[in-house]
């Protein structure tokens, strides 16, 4: 963002210029009424000027071949037309076409040299880039800045430090750019310092500095710069809503957000995925649709909120509707949306959608396979998350410690204990990846619920580092099922060292002792918790019928329906405790889908 309002500020500014679609056509009837030497000699200083205004005009438009031939056929050029269709190429990724046009250049000023830096920078060249700035014969504030903005960039921090120390004339574009290096390695101490000697700051200081704060989950120092500011801009506002979202504090970050008077889109966006990461998904809808009435074009970054909206509501049919607008604005092309997308379509439960949309895909990624796989794992669809993962594998495409983790999900979904020990054996030995609590937890679980606890117990032992709750919590879930007292005592005990308020912990411990029949355990328990003040949590649930989102919450009796709901429940519960296989019971329930 710096390095580009640099160059902004190097540029010429065209609100002076005849109007464009003039100098095209009278370029052209110069170039046709005249033999050269005229032509040549009829070819002023403002016809240069203009021509050279046209060639960034193309430039930005993207049309490098039209603005190449402009270039090409101009009379004469001065350095600035050197220089705008050098900057043309690189801006457009053509950095080889970018660099033989500066070595054949009659004569170079600072800001070809300045061009060619950001060039480099913007294309992921730094080395070359500072290659280009010890080169230069003389170099002023804004090749420093260049530089540093571009080592900032790629974080290279510590180069831009020094290029700062010796930058002798320093600006407010110098000072910011070193602020924002240092917040985005943690370094606040510095940014703050370096802040406070800035001799002069602009609304960029500030809201960088705000900005920082917040993306480092300091909001406290966040506030009090805002409190400060003395013209709070919309970038330093959109900063303090997302602020207030990451601590879960949705109505003052609505409350700002309804007094700014010009939101952009970042700020819409914001205020949509806060909501949906909120867990607000109804919220973010609405505000989607006040976007919709506003006639304000959604990005792929509103997509992607309003698709974790629909999935957090899991519902499909707002899901396809933002699908539509993905096809109508051209997004399906870009990878992390369609990400999305999968997502979205698994968790509204439509799998086939979700299956579809990855076929429709061009150039899937890693992600993109491990988003499907994922989703197959999700719905119990043990084959096809194999028949993916072989897929994969045949493409050429490596798979990681996310890809395995999804595959033995899959198989505990399934029951395949001896498929489980398989995987997990191909991604050590195969692929080299060392497995991660994750993959033990697992695998611990595959292994709990096929009834080996032993062996479960002596994984955790094997394990290179000492088993999270997450671990303890399948053995715990497994000692309940097959009455093992002691491993359940152990796993409970070591559950509370890591989170001493995790209720579930003292209500399957209860459970044990009651199937057990140890009542004097189960008091125990029970007055434990509630000296520590242990509350179980209600678990909760929600459908979507007849386009309504209907919320249930256990024990609770607020739903108009409620009589008939429990009334169904129990219906469905004493047709299960009849039933003798899986096989049945899935018959009963596609009765009620």
């Amino acid at each position: 963002m710096l390095l580009r309002f640099f160059l902004r500020s190097a540029s010429i500014s065209s609100s002076s210029l005849l109007p464009i679609f003039q100098i095209p056509f009278a370029f052209k009837s110069l170039h046709h009424s005249l033999p050269f030497p005229d032509k040549q000699q009829f070819f002023s200083v403002r016809h240069v000027y203009d021509c050279n205004v046209r060639i960034r005009e193309l430039s930005r438009a993207g049309d490098i071949k039209a603005a190449r031939q402009l270039f090409d056929n101009m009379p004469s050029r001065d350095v600035v037309s050197w220089n705008s269709i050098i900057t043309a190429y690189w801006r457009n990724g053509y950095l080889q076409e970018a660099k033989k046009l500066f070595y054949s250049m009659p004569d170079r000023n600072i800001l070809s040299w300045n061009s060619m830096i950001a060039g480099c920078v913007e294309n992921g060249c730094l080395d070359e880039a500072f290659q280009y700035f010890k080169a230069m014969p003389r170099r002023n504030t804004e090749s420093y800045n260049a530089m540093i903005s571009g080592f900032v960039r790629w974080e290279r921090v510590k180069d831009a430090g020094m290029l700062f120390q010796e930058l002798p004339r320093k600006n407010v574009i110098s000072y910011t750019a070193m602020i924002d290096g240092y917040m985005k390695v943690g370094e606040f101490e510095k940014a703050r310092t370096l802040f406070d000697e800035m001799p002069l700051k602009n609304a960029v200081s500030w809201s960088v500095m705000i900005s920082g704060y917040v993306d480092n989950g300091r909001f406290d120092e966040a506030k009090e710069l805002y409190q400060r500011m003395p013209d709070k801009n919309v970038v330093a506002m959109t900063a303090m809503i997302t602020g207030y979202l990451n601590e879960g504090r949705v109505d003052d970050a609505r409350t700002l957000f309804d007094g700014i008077p010009c939101k952009d889109l970042a700020c819409w966006n914001a205020m949509l995925t806060g909501y949906a990461q909120n867990g607000i998904g109804e919220e973010a809808l609405k505000l989607y649709l006040e976007m919709v009435k506003l006639a304000i074009r959604p990005d792929i970054f509103t997509l992607v909120s309003v698709f974790s909206a629909c999935s957090g509501l899991a519902s499909v049919k707002e899901g396809r509707q933002m699908h539509v607008l993905v096809i109508k604005f051209g997004f399906e092309l870009d990878l992390s949306l369609c990400h999305s997308l999968i997502t979205m379509y698994s968790k509204c439960g439509s799998i086939l959608d979700a299956e579809q949309a990855f076929r429709q895909m061009n150039g899937a990624c890693l992600i993109s396979w491990n988003t499907i796989i994922s989703a197959f794992a999700q719905h119990g669809l043990y084959e096809k998350a194999v028949d993916f993962f072989n897929w994969m594998e045949m493409v050429g495409v490596e798979p990681d410690g996310v890809t395995f983790l999804s595959l033995l999900s899959a198989c505990g979904h399934a029951g395949k204990v001896n498929e489980s020990m398989d995987f997990f054996d191909l991604m050590v030995r195969k692929y080299g990846i060392h497995p991660r609590p994750e993959h033990y937890s697992c695998l611990v679980d595959i292994l709990c619920r096929a009834g080996q606890l032993e062996k479960a117990s002596k994984i955790i032992r094997e394990m290179p580092f000492e088993a999270d709750g997450g671990v303890w919590g399948a053995i715990l879930a497994a000692c309940s099922v097959y009455l093992n007292v002691e491993l359940g005592e152990l796993a409970a005990k070591k559950i509370m060292k890591w989170n001493p308020h995790h209720s579930g912990a003292y209500v399957v411990l209860s459970n044990i002792y009651a199937a057990a029949g140890m009542w004097d355990e189960v008091t125990r328990v029970r007055l434990q918790m509630k000296e520590q003040g242990v509350k179980k949590q209600c678990a909760y649930s929600w459908m979507e019928i007849g386009n309504k989102v209907h919320h249930f919450l256990g024990g609770d009796l607020s739903h108009p329906d409620t009589d008939k709901i429990y009334l169904e429940i129990k219906s469905i519960s004493l047709q299960m405790k009849e039933l003798v296989n899986i096989a049945e019971i899935d018959l009963l329930w596609s009765g009620f889908s």
